[in-house]
């Protein structure tokens, strides 16, 4: 039975089919007795209770009396999920207590250095809601222009990790890999994993959506499977086929990072530090004891020169050490985006000509990819160094690891094939020469203004890569986008920012 103190206002839950990502929201009439004799504000935050269930929302004011009664607490679609409690539950509001470890972000702010305790508390915090969007923007911005130094980073790194849930494989060596992002169409883990997982090692892969670029691992793997996993499906999974390929954001892995990226996006924001912790606390949560990161160099990579690559490896390795997590650094050439594909329907494509061992398949998607496996096979002590490779190459030509990929994807649930967007157009070259130079952000802008990931199949389409000879006219690349809209916004990108070739 329900039991509501006397002193406590009671409102009657509703639900308002409104979508608003992850932020929590809560709706008032402006009528409302509350809003004014408790001195509610737009864009405050309520402390809604129901019987033992808390929620922190975002409190937004409405006026039209035909969405919400005086008498009535709306919350978005979200809010009402999380805070599983139905329809017309008598429910109690106020104004939450002060967030305390704002102190920290606010000394953050000034550039001062923050504790453990620190970092652990604005986690804490983040993760129960207690943040609106422009204190995490302020938290996310403080971070990255005052900077962290290495203990900071660590101390985020635990503090993130600790957010959620901690996956235990009960087993000695659970094997990960991650690049850090910043080359389009790098999508090497799609075969790296069922590589890895033929052999036999553990590699319960969960990763993120695209922040800045056209799409992520989980994007790309979503044209094929669900990604969308709970955790006993999970489990189930990566017991049966050693593997899984899936987002992590259902398993409350790292959460805090979840809620972090969805504010880092419209931002365009990935600082250094936050980096590290978000790769490396979704490692931890997910249970991994052996990393191995691909630290991509290039002109318009992340990373541009081998001094900060250098630099980069040794705070990663610093986090690795102290959180328990061997990690091992590769740094590889970032100069030009990796397969032909740009786009989550494009790249899914060429991981399945490489896995398929298609003769059209993209070679140096498929080098890499042969690269990358063999060092992770290599962290057995039954594989010696130098032989991973070729262990690798043949898991993947023998069509062990296609075998073992249509096990991960039946095991996920398969998908109908998804179609490349229908509208295109070919960028051609002004001129006749060599292919000198290829800018990787300009192509990754391309591919997301033409509406990758959230559009799948759109997306950019190479023909040509670095040290190709093109004549006039030569068809360098094809965009596909499903809407004129964003086509509109192409051809005005192309027009102040170049096609992203150089060509002498």
């Amino acid at each position: 039975m329900t039991h509501i103190t006397t002193n406590e206002h009671c409102l009657t839950l509703k639900r308002i089919g409104i979508d608003t990502h992850r932020e929590h929201v809560a709706y008032l009439r402006r009528s409302c007795p509350l809003y004014h004799a408790e001195g509610f504000r737009a864009l405050s935050k309520l402390e809604i209770r129901q019987d033992g269930h808390t929620i922190l929302a975002t409190l937004n004011i409405v006026e039209d009396e035909s969405l919400l009664g005086d008498a009535e607490l709306g919350l978005s679609v979200s809010a009402f999920e999380h805070f599983q409690m139905p329809e017309g539950a008598p429910v109690t509001v106020r104004q939450p207590q002060p967030v305390i470890s704002m102190q920290a972000v606010r000394a953050k702010i000034t550039g001062e250095r923050l504790s453990q305790a620190d970092y652990s508390a604005i986690c804490q915090d983040i993760v129960q809601g207690r943040y609106a969007k422009e204190e995490l923007a302020a938290f996310l911005v403080s971070s990255a222009q005052s900077g962290m130094d290495r203990e900071e980073i660590l101390f985020l790194t635990r503090a993130m990790t600790d957010s959620g849930q901690r996956l235990n494989w009960q087993e000695s060596m659970v094997v990960d890999k991650h690049c850090i992002g910043g080359i389009p169409g790098n999508r090497t883990t799609m075969i790296v994993t069922p590589i890895v997982a033929a052999y036999g090692l553990l590699m319960p892969k969960t990763s993120s959506r695209a922040i800045t670029s056209p799409a992520g691992t989980a994007d790309t793997m979503e044209v094929l499977s669900e990604v969308t996993l709970s955790v006993d499906k999970l489990k189930d999974i990566v017991h049966r086929e050693r593997a899984c390929l899936a987002w992590g954001g259902t398993a409350k892995l790292a959460p805090v990072d979840d809620i972090l990226i969805s504010v880092e996006r419209p931002l365009n924001l990935d600082s250094q530090g936050q980096m590290i912790a978000s790769i490396l606390s979704k490692k931890l949560a997910a249970g991994a004891t052996h990393l191995l990161l691909d630290i991509p160099v290039g002109p318009h990579a992340k990373v541009t020169s081998m001094r900060d690559a250098m630099q980069l490896r040794k705070l990663f390795e610093y986090v690795g050490l102290h959180t328990g997590l061997q990690v091992e650094v590769v740094i590889t050439d970032g100069r030009q985006p990796i397969g032909r594909g740009i786009g989550p329907v494009l790249e899914a494509r060429d991981v399945m000509q490489v896995l398929n061992n298609d003769p059209n398949a993209p070679a140096d998607l498929r080098e890499k990819s042969l690269q990358l496996a063999g060092m992770l096979l290599e962290f057995h002590a039954d594989v010696r160094g130098g032989q991973g490779y070729l262990l690798a190459r043949d898991i993947l030509t023998s069509g062990r690891a296609l075998d073992k990929m249509n096990r991960i994807i039946d095991a996920q649930g398969r998908k109908q094939p998804t179609q490349v967007s229908p509208l295109s157009v070919s960028v051609k070259s002004m001129h006749a020469g060599q292919v000198s130079a290829i800018d990787n952000l300009i192509l990754a802008q391309l591919a997301h203004i033409a509406g990758a990931p959230l559009d799948p199949g759109a997306g950019i389409d190479l023909h040509h890569k670095l040290d190709a000879r093109v004549r006039k006219g030569d068809v360098l690349y094809t965009i596909h986008t499903g809407f004129q809209a964003n086509w509109q916004f192409v051809q005005q990108f192309l027009h102040e920012h170049g096609n992203g070739y150089h060509i002498q």
